[in-house]
């Protein structure tokens, strides 16, 4: 049981698309992607990157296809690996066919940048056939040249109409197993697009803040950008979008989820910036602890504080907690009690003793 409390978010119910084995929307958890950076064509290379960012927990992963023999090579990465895959289209009409009838379970496109009416038509029948859902990927850095023209410059009320043409696109050739997204790199334009078009439509909502930078300053945007909309209520799944390895992404993205008690995977490490009270190095102590509780998937709290101030009080609303309470012991806590001291010896490996036999006590209760 995770002792400290969260705020109730009231998220906006919107309709339920599956994507593979994945429902998006309605009350489903919110769900986690991520895409990969390697050429598609390699199949090898591709299989093991999805494979990586699966295990670090995303629940969809993406690929591109921007040409025929991606493709075909499509096929048999998805034979080779568990996670529902969404092929990535632009333009080319016939490469959405193509990856529908590969097995992709959800095609990412922007309808208005297909092609004629016929064109449209065929890939709708193409994912009608073969069970595949869609998504509406409105970007700022593509818009129509007619909105434009008419706005001027990309803003919340263009990248809204131009979803609102996609929305009509499909709804007219009777298609409504898709879900939408309205993406920018600046957080103010994304956020204002997701909220106005969350108040016309039901369909799910794919959020993220695109291209949002590097690991470090991304996290940041995509941590604000995304924290807002779902503070909010909106959003139904999401992808942070990092210049840095597709599993970071996934793990950022566990991580704003987590910090809004959405969704709870591995450990929450709750610690102090550390003073000069401290009684042993919070800093260093809490780096290792972290790298070493890397692969514990269970939702347990930890508190790591180097003093008796906040200590016990922070140590009452976590499962474990640690305090620093002289220089040769430290007391510890289990879900709320006083449970042993602890000497400065050997403090990591005992903390990571503790942590994973939590972990295990949590399987055993499944």
């Amino acid at each position: 049981m995770n002792l400290r409390p969260y705020r109730e978010i009231n998220r906006k119910i919107t309709k339920t698309v599956m994507v593979g084995n994945v429902a998006v929307g309605g009350k489903n958890p919110i769900s986690v992607q991520s895409m990969t950076n390697t050429p598609t064509k390699n199949i090898k290379k591709t299989v093991e990157q999805v494979n990586k960012i699966s295990d670090a927990g995303a629940d969809i992963v993406r690929i591109s296809c921007p040409d025929e023999e991606s493709t075909k090579a499509l096929k048999t990465i998805i034979k080779n690996v568990s996670v529902p895959i969404v092929a990535d289209i632009h333009f080319h009409y016939k490469r959405a066919i193509e990856a529908a009838e590969a097995g992709a379970a959800c095609l990412r496109l922007n309808p208005g940048n297909i092609g004629s009416n016929d064109r449209i038509k065929s890939v709708i029948d193409a994912a009608k056939n073969n069970n595949c859902s869609m998504r509406i990927g409105v970007n700022a850095g593509s818009l129509e040249k007619r909105l434009l023209n008419k706005y001027k410059s990309p803003c919340p009320e263009a990248l809204i109409e131009s979803a609102q043409n996609g929305i009509k696109i499909l709804e007219d050739n009777n298609f409504t197993n898709f879900k939408i997204s309205v993406k920018a790199s600046d957080i103010f334009l994304t956020v204002l697009a997701y909220e106005g078009l969350s108040k016309i439509c039901d369909y799910p909502l794919h959020i993220g803040i695109t291209e949002a930078g590097s690991l470090k300053y991304g996290t940041i945007q995509s941590s604000i950008g995304l924290g807002k909309l779902l503070w909010s209520g909106i959003g139904d799944t999401i992808r942070v979008s990092l210049s840095a390895d597709p599993v970071e992404e996934v793990k950022t993205a566990f991580n704003i989820l987590k910090s809004l008690g959405i969704r709870n995977k591995g450990i929450t490490i709750i610690s102090c910036p550390s003073c000069a009270r401290q009684n042993f190095d919070v800093i260093e102590t809490v780096k290792i602890i972290e790298q070493k509780l890397d692969h514990i998937k269970e939702p347990i709290s930890l508190s790591i504080i180097g003093c008796v101030v906040n200590g016990p009080g922070e140590a009452r609303h976590t499962n474990i907690g640690i305090t620093g309470g002289g220089n040769t012991f430290h007391q510890v806590y289990l879900d709320g009690e006083k449970y042993h001291r602890m000497k400065q010896k050997d403090f990591i490996n005992h903390v990571i003793e503790l942590v994973e036999n939590y972990a295990k006590k949590l399987k055993q209760n499944v």
